[in-house]
């Protein structure tokens, strides 16, 4: 295939959007309207989870294609090094021949001149205040912003090469300077869910008491308080998160129209995904940092125009990762995955086509060096899922059976009759984790910027 052949990409990245929260995966409430036709035409990972529940170090993988473990970054550290820039997804199609476009949380530092080597069009928007000032008219909100600069690299490019456009909405991460307006919305959405009464959270909102101390101590719980632990705060406020999922939904939409318009959307690639799960006041919690299935699994829908027709609408179980994404586009472009990679590329689900050898399981980790956040390392499995928080044992070991228990409310791993499994599970993970780069170690030390910032968090506890 020649290079004005190739399929042009777009990937459009969410914030804190948990696996549920889209009206094709069967959600009563919310609206994605643009995602679900995707989803209709193309495929959706039923079973597509983070390896990290946070932006920082979900992001890192995204553009690097490596574990937490092997990039080693997350907030506060020193920034991704060139050379695992130069192998990100941007930089081996820009040295491909594409045309590179970034729009919008960036949310991950680079080595110097690394977004230079990454892009050829770097237009980086950071939300406080979600709502931007204009030279002429009214503030516009940061996700149609988003969705104008997208719009204007697609009606900029001169299609004599293919491109690559990677679009990442801050939505629907909530305002976390501001306490009393958390999911400040666009104006489009104002109306919507209205009349609606929220239903309780997945999981009730007193099992917090149930884990151990750390559990109860950490910024789960702090955050709960500012955003969801009265009835009247809850239905305020997921109805403000709501409309912020349907509002970079439209986006999504406005972006589609724009191929249209510009005669691209029948070679253009699109995939969407979140960057990691949320609790939304599930088990008593904010925010996601943590091994239950809130905070792993998120939305994943890949549209290829050009693909067979059995493929059209299809929902794939098999185990989908972030980490696999970068391979997936390399290979969208026709160019060999680098060996550093450690995903493997999803054209074979997403054409329909037979695939061995699948992962059965993959490994899960939060290495941010946080004092309310506690560490962790895991295996989530098809059946089960082990976490040891291992800066709080013996209390802060876990054994899920997904099977008996999909909730996740029961803590087997004191079981005498889960010992074995217990067993296994621990060798699976302390096995994934030397692949991946060995035990945690503390060379990962926080810039002193990052402490600051931290301190100044303390005082403004609830």
């Amino acid at each position: 295939m020649n290079a004005d052949q190739r399929p042009n990409i777009i990937f459009f990245l969410s914030d804190d959007q948990r696996a549920d929260f889209l009206g094709c995966a069967g959600h009563p409430i919310v609206k994605t309207p643009s995602i679900d036709s995707l989803a209709a035409d193309g495929t959706r990972f039923e079973n597509a989870f983070v390896t990290t529940s946070i932006c920082a170090a979900s992001r890192a993988t995204l553009f690097t294609g490596l574990w937490e473990r092997s990039h080693k970054y997350t907030f506060g550290t020193p920034p991704i090094d060139m050379a695992m820039i130069e192998a990100s997804y941007p930089a081996v199609l820009k040295r491909a021949g594409y045309r590179t476009g970034f729009v919008g949380k960036f949310g991950v530092s680079a080595a110097r001149g690394g977004t230079a080597k990454m892009f050829d069009s770097f237009v980086p928007l950071g939300r406080n205040p979600y709502f931007k000032k204009q030279d002429e008219g009214p503030p516009r909100h940061l996700t149609d912003i988003t969705g104008d600069k997208a719009i204007e690299f697609l009606e900029s490019h001169g299609g004599d090469q293919p491109f690559c456009l990677s679009v990442s909405f801050n939505a629907a991460h909530a305002e976390d300077s501001d306490k009393e307006d958390h999911f400040p919305y666009p104006p489009s959405e104002a109306s919507l869910y209205q009349d609606v009464t929220i239903p309780d959270p997945l999981v009730r909102t007193d099992f917090w008491q149930d884990l151990p101390k750390f559990f109860q101590d950490s910024m789960h719980r702090d955050r709960w308080f500012w955003r969801w632990d009265t009835p009247e705060k809850y239905q305020r406020n997921v109805k403000a998160y709501y409309r912020m999922i349907t509002g970079l939904d439209r986006n999504i939409g406005r972006v589609q129209d724009a191929l249209a318009a510009n005669g691209m959307a029948d070679n253009t690639v699109i995939i969407f995904m979140g960057d990691n799960g949320y609790y939304k006041g599930s088990r008593g919690f904010a925010g996601k940092w943590s091994h239950f299935e809130e905070s792993l699994r998120v939305p994943l829908v890949v549209f290829d125009p050009r693909g067979p027709a059995k493929s059209q609408g299809q929902v794939v179980d098999e185990m989908a990762l972030n980490v696999d994404v970068p391979a997936t586009i390399v290979s969208l472009a026709l160019e060999p995955v680098p060996e550093s990679y450690q995903g493997r590329s999803l054209l074979p689900l997403i054409h329909a086509r037979p695939v061995t050898q699948w992962r059965s399981d993959f490994f899960c980790e939060h290495l941010m060096d946080h004092a309310d956040i506690p560490k962790y390392e895991g295996v989530r499995g098809q059946r089960y899922v082990y976490a040891r928080y291992f800066q709080n044992l013996p209390e802060g070991e876990f054994l899920h059976d997904l099977k008996e228990d999909p909730l996740e409310l029961k803590n087997l791993a004191d079981d005498a009759a889960h010992a074995d499994i217990l067993a296994r599970m621990r060798a699976r993970c302390d096995e994934l984790r030397d692949e991946l780069g060995g035990k945690y170690s503390l060379e990962r030390i926080p810039t002193r910027r990052y402490l600051n910032e931290q301190k100044k968090q303390k005082t403004s506890k609830r």
